[in-house]
Order: structure tokens, then sequence, then C-alpha cells
């Protein structure tokens, strides 16, 4: 079974540091959400950053080894989980360090694909090996992470089931939908596609699924296309499901779909903050019992 998972807080949060006509969020919250990445801010019932409940559920599915790719200045996740820069533990869990480091002449980090391949450059062993990746700003499930551990499958996604997202209709109809064969297999991931298109993308038990960004690779296969991962045309980053595309290009039947019906906490602005406080303390009233 799998044991290293990438989390992915190299991003700039540039969503969540625009203003918001939201008027109850404290000072502190507000500068944290200003000057913080989203997975360090702090919420929930004993104030602790939200990434923390990430890591819980991460443990509780059985994974030894995480890694962190941060900003290349950044210091407070080190202040947070660990100050070297390799095997900290941290409740258990062994944590280390990714830096994403920003090629010249951009001013923000490349992309997921970008993160995950240096993740892989940084920690050579994680090139032959089975691991997960996923944000650093969604709360996944304990569930999602025992089915990607505990797969067979030599690559996977958690495809998720359209209906059972609780975000904003408008926000859900922008998602990617997943395109399987009858077996399960990734086929094709297509942005924003029109009502027509739609009809083309429900699966043999008649759901649409989306990808949250929760996937479990193979770092042999994966690795050459993290490196020759092209940029997007319009958002000019390396981006993971380009790469995964890729490598479902060269290689069919090698990434599969794992269904899941759950809608999957999202912190991406300072609008979401609120709700997910009061779903975490909902969730975790007495914290969080390491």
């Amino acid at each position: 079974m799998v044991k290293h998972l990438i989390i992915l807080a190299g991003g700039a949060s540039s969503r969540m540091k625009q203003n918001t006509l939201e008027t109850s969020l404290s000072k502190d919250t507000l500068k944290q959400a200003n000057t913080r990445n989203k997975g360090l801010i702090e919420i929930g019932e004993q104030n602790v950053p939200f990434l923390h409940y990430l890591l819980y559920h991460v443990k509780k599915a059985g994974f030894a080894s995480v890694y962190i790719v941060i900003g290349e200045t950044d210091t407070l996740f080190q202040e947070v989980y660990g100050n070297k820069d390799q095997n900290n533990t941290f409740k258990g869990l062994r944590v280390s360090f990714v830096r994403q480091y920003i090629p010249n002449g951009r001013a923000k980090p490349y992309g997921t694909a970008d993160a995950v391949f240096q993740a892989l450059e940084q920690y050579p062993h994680l090139q032959t090996s089975t691991f997960v990746v996923c944000n650093c700003d969604n709360l996944y499930s304990l569930q999602a992470f025992k089915n990607l551990r505990e797969t067979q499958a030599q690559n996977a996604l958690m495809g998720y089931d359209r209906d059972n997202l609780q975000y904003p209709l408008e926000r859900i109809a922008r998602f990617a939908l997943m395109k399987m064969d009858n077996h399960g297999f990734l086929l094709d991931i297509v942005e924003k596609p029109s009502p027509i298109e739609t009809d083309h993308f429900y699966d043999a038990a008649g759901k649409l699924r989306v990808s949250m960004n929760i996937f479990k690779f193979d770092g042999q296969l994966f690795y050459p296309f993290l490196r020759d991962c092209l940029v997007h045309p319009e958002r000019n980053e390396k981006e993971l499901p380009t790469a995964l595309l890729n490598m479902v290009g060269e290689h069919p039947k090698s990434v599969k779909v794992i269904p899941i019906a759950e809608h999957v906490i999202d912190l991406t602005s300072k609008d979401d903050i609120l709700n997910v406080d009061a779903y975490l303390k909902t969730q975790f009233p007495h914290g969080l019992d390491w």
C-alpha cells in the first residue's frame, strides 16, 4: 500500500488574498488570510491550521511520510510542522519539505505539475515509488485517502459525483468533467463542457464525475510526463491534468477513476472561512484526537 503523500502548498493563494464583502471575520483572521498560505489559516474549535485537519485524516488512513511543497522563501510551514528540511516528526507522521523554486522571469510558481516534479527531483526515491498527491486547501475524507492508499491500480484519482458537491451551481458548472471507459479507466478530462457535451460524460452508474485534485501516481511511469509537461497556453502554468492526460494518451488504461459520492470542504477564498469554521466545529467538536 502507498505510504507517501505529497501536499501542494506552494501556490500564491491569490484568491484568498482578494477583498471580501464578509464583515464577520476577525482582524486576526483577515490578517492571516492576507499573509499566510491557506493551509496555515487557524480555524475550528482548537483554532489550529486548516492543514492539521487534512493531516489528521492522512495519519488515520495509514500514511507514513508527508512531503509538503512550499514556496521557495516560506518559513511559517517549518515553524508549525518542523524546522528541519527533512524527516520532522509531527503527530506520528514524518514530514519533509519541498521548495518550489520560481524560474527567472516568473513572478509566481510554475503550477501543480511543476510542484510534483520538483518533489520528485528533490526526493529521488519518489521516482520509483507510488505516492498520493492532493491540495492543501481541500479537506478530503478519511475514506478518500484510504481508497487511494489501498487501490491496486497503478495510477488512480477520485471521481466525485457532481450531484453530491455542495458548492454554488455556477461554480459546479465550471468544473471539468471526466470521461471513462466501461471499466472505469480515464479517457479524458474536459474543462467547461457545454450542456450538449455534458450528455456524453455520464458514467456507467449514470453519474457525472469531477476531479477534486487528489491522485495516486506511479513515480516511475509518471516522472517523464511531469518533466516534459508543457505550459498551459492560457494560464501559463504546468498543470497536473496536462501531464496526466499525456500519460493516458501514451499508456491507455493506466489511470483508474475511483467513484465517490461526498462533498469536499474547500478553503479557497475569505468567503469560505466562516462556513469551513462552522463545519469543522460540528465535525470535530472536541478538536482532533491524534
